[in-house]
């Protein structure tokens, strides 16, 4: 890498780490407040052990290994609290703090040398005693709970310590059944879990047994003082099962968050601050409060708001060539020719200008691939494996939301390519293949689209013992019948790791349901394929952009509708008697291959200009989601126009199939259809929609 290049991503790293510290020290602040009462907040907690485990990787990335090494120690002191296997007290915040402190000093030497650092044997020490918990009891503390064994066998270690956390508290613990629309389920979902943390804890979120047609269902563990008719009342949902369980049949001491004295253990890390040298003491009150960074980084949401207004003025100047085209066909001839010269100079100026904007908002992929880079050779120096990058098209360009949001997953699948995916030389010796195994990171441009493909050499994914971990975690039954596609979607379920250790690099169970949750959030989607001892691929394709975006409007019925020109492959008029009818489907053929129509009147249940004329050419915009393709039958296509797309808000959330609203140039607000969604439905054999 250049040093150029270098310096840049020194400056990028400072800048990123930098915002981390700033929302650590506030969640640390909050941490502190709640000593006194010895009940901290879970999620201020998990706030601080995301930060440090950010950290830690955003370090490993650029080789600073000090950097890592502490923030992996901090993570580790964090994760134990977590867990209540450390206790919560005040000594223990003020080890958190000089450790803080610490980070802050290596970042700001580093902004000015890289190769700046310091002795941090005083605080890895100090955070290792207070690491040192009270061992737990060898009693199985959830053995007296009225719960079903089921439930508890799948709870992860820091869910059970919440459950008796929760318990301690004298919280009643219950456990709502509930079902949801499959198209619908994850907003309705988080609704709902959004209102029970107000009221309560929602300990864990399961996913319930039991086939239900087209819908799926969660059980969900909440402690809470509510009663069961105060949760009834909250919900007001008629599929609501709620069961309360009892309680411990001894008295339970806290396992964890205990508050003590400072006094009270004299070798405590409290005495053990007195004695730190320089380098771990709290920062001088009379220091620069200056940023370390010189980079003057811009809210997304401040371009998404310059966006909206360049879209704002895209739909004025159509009304503007609107007025004009009416003006024309009167009388006062001139003006109308003086008008339309004046709206074209607005259209070549708003061109420019929607242009520039979006030119801010993308950047190449490049930058991205450049942090991988850093983590390929990271995580393969750890692992003892010989590794070769292979990159293609890093001057793909992207929107910058997009490439924030993708930045983490990528990163999770790079890590898994490495560490699950690639065997060590020794292995890759014994099955015939070179010592060095092969990752290829390739972009590329396909239409409307960008595809970030990261293929590996490896073991492949084995699919058998896949099945017999999730058989393990209760996440399927011993003879549940899967496909291959299944089994690859079981690796995004939250809290899914093949690894039984927990290390540097995996078994924590995080990290693969991120990947799929961010790519969904962006439209896009991620495909699996392996071969098992040949490797594995992973496949995200994603918008280029999700600012303005350009439409084909089409007629239906009476009604207008717009389809983002992304999804839409081609156009086409047909003759209706090239339908076929397969398996009660209609179909046509398309250059040798089968593509499935949907007629748009009878999803949305319209008269359709078609039926009412008997004309025999109907008109279809072929549609594509990955691989798979659909004709959409529509009565008119009325051409394409730049388009702002909308939301409906949550009171129309359970509308199916559409997407937004979005204004045209003749103040006409049509609605956008969600293709993936339709696509989705109609392949499932759905033949109306909840409109």
């Amino acid at each position: 890498m250049s040093d150029t290049s270098s310096s840049q991503a020194l400056k990028d790293f400072i800048s990123e780490t930098e915002e981390i510290i700033g929302t650590l020290n506030y969640d640390l602040v909050k941490l502190a407040d709640a000593v006194e009462t010895g009940d901290c907040d879970p999620d201020v907690l998990n706030g601080i052990f995301r930060g440090a485990h950010s950290i830690k990787g955003l370090a490993g990335m650029f080789g600073f290994d000090d950097l890592s090494s502490l923030s992996h120690a901090m993570e580790n002191l964090l994760d134990g609290l977590r867990l209540g296997k450390v206790p919560f007290t005040q000594p223990l915040v003020d080890t958190l703090f000089s450790s803080l402190d610490v980070l802050i000093q290596l970042i700001d030497g580093k902004s000015n040398d890289e190769n700046f650092t310091l002795d941090l044997v005083p605080i890895l020490a100090l955070i290792d005693q207070s690491a040192e918990g009270e061992a737990s009891s060898a009693e199985d503390p959830l053995a007296g709970l009225d719960i079903d064994p089921g439930i508890l066998n799948v709870l992860t270690e820091y869910e059970e310590h919440r459950l008796l956390e929760n318990i301690r508290k004298g919280r009643a613990i219950h456990l709502l059944r509930m079902d949801f629309e499959l198209s619908s389920f994850d907003q309705e979902l988080a609704e709902i879990t959004e209102q029970l943390k107000q009221q309560g804890e929602v300990v864990s979120t399961l996913p319930s047994a039991g086939e239900i047609g087209e819908r799926i269902a969660f059980q969900i563990l909440f402690g809470s003082e509510l009663k069961r008719s105060d949760i009834e009342l909250l919900l007001s949902r008629d599929d609501l099962d709620i069961s309360t369980c009892g309680r411990a049949d001894v008295e339970m001491e806290p396992e964890g968050f205990v508050l003590e004295e400072p006094d009270a253990r004299p070798d405590t890390a409290m005495a053990t601050l007195e004695r730190l040298p320089a380098a771990v003491e709290e920062v001088d009150a009379g220091s620069s409060m200056r940023s370390i960074s010189r980079t003057v980084r811009v809210d997304i949401d401040k371009l998404d708001l310059l966006m909206n207004i360049v879209g704002e003025l895209v739909l004025s100047k159509s009304s503007i060539s609107n007025i004009g085209d009416r003006i024309k066909a009167s009388a006062d001839k001139e003006l109308a020719t003086e008008l339309a010269k004046a709206t074209r100079i607005l259209e070549r100026r708003l061109h420019e200008l929607q242009k520039g904007v979006m030119d801010v908002r993308m950047v190449p992929v490049g930058q991205l691939f450049d942090k991988m880079t850093r983590i390929v050779r990271r995580v393969s120096n750890e692992q003892g494996k010989k590794v070769d990058l292979d990159i293609r098209g890093a001057d793909t360009e992207l929107d910058k939301l997009i490439i924030e949001d993708v930045s983490d997953p990528l990163m999770h699948i790079i890590r898994n390519a490495i560490d699950h995916g690639l065997e060590t030389p020794e292995e890759r010796r014994q099955v015939g293949k070179p010592e060095k195994g092969h990752v290829q990171l390739w972009a590329s441009q396909k239409g409307n689209h960008v595809v970030i493909e990261v293929h590996d050499d490896g073991r492949g994914i084995d699919t058998e013992g896949v099945r017999r971990k999730a058989v393990e975690k209760g996440l399927i039954s011993e003879g549940q019948s899967l496909s291959e596609e299944e089994i690859y979607d079981l690796l995004f379920m939250a809290g899914f790791s093949t690894r039984d250790e927990v290390s540097d690099m995996s078994g924590r169970g995080v990290g693969m349901d991120v990947v799929k949750n961010n790519i969904a959030a962006l439209s896009g989607m991620i495909e699996v394929k392996s071969t098992q001892g040949q490797g594995s691929s992973m496949i995200i394709t994603l918008p280029i952009t999700l600012a303005i975006i350009k439409a084909l409007i089409v007629q239906v019925g009476d009604k207008t509708y717009a389809i983002p020109i992304n999804s839409v492959l081609e156009t086409l008029m047909i003759d209706a008697d090239v339908i076929q009818t397969v398996e009660k489907r209609e179909v046509i053929e398309l250059r040798k291959s089968t593509v499935p129509l949907l007629r748009l009147n009878q999803v949305f249940g319209l008269d359709s200009e078609e039926e009412k004329t008997d004309e025999k050419r109907l008109f279809v915009a072929i549609v594509g989601l990955a691989e798979k393709r659909m004709g959409f039958v529509v009565d008119e296509l009325l051409g394409q126009q730049d388009v702002v797309i909308k939301s409906l808000g949550k009171a129309l959330s359970f509308v199916q199939g559409i997407a937004g609203a979005a204004e045209l140039g003749n103040q006409k607000t049509i609605l956008v259809l969600d293709v993936a969604g339709l696509m989705t439905e109609a392949l499932r054999g759905e033949s109306s929609l909840n409109v």
